[in-house]
């Protein structure tokens, strides 16, 4: 059982940053890759972003790419999701997820409670 506890949510302006915390607890942290995902109002959860459990591959939704930053730490089972220049259609709860181990098929097996990101314009 993998248990996962997400901080760091907030209101920020326009082009502001955030950082994104997620806490895991679980001896098979370090071998599962991880990911963040996120739901706007009104629609879908997508898929933000996720990293290998070595953090050595990393992928990212593209309308992320060169704005947001996944890493994580193993020995502090955390996971981090570094944003810069939000913009108000960043506006989301952000989940912290845990996948099966392996790369390819990237399987959630948990799920976090949940940040809210709130960007004003």
């Amino acid at each position: 059982q993998v248990q996962l506890v997400e901080s760091g949510g907030g209101l920020v302006q326009d082009g502001a940053s955030l950082r994104l915390s997620c806490a895991a607890s679980g001896p098979t942290f370090s071998s599962r890759p991880m990911g963040w995902f996120r739901r706007a109002p009104g629609k879908e959860r997508e898929f933000v972003a996720r990293i290998s459990g070595s953090g050595d591959s990393i992928g990212y939704a593209e309308f992320v790419k060169g704005r947001f930053t996944i890493s994580r730490d193993n020995a502090k089972k955390v996971v981090f999701l570094q944003m810069s220049s939000l913009k108000p259609e960043d506006t989301a709860v952000y989940y912290c997820a845990a996948a099966r181990p392996g790369w390819s098929a990237f399987v959630i097996d948990f799920w976090g409670q949940g940040t809210q990101v709130t960007v004003s314009s």
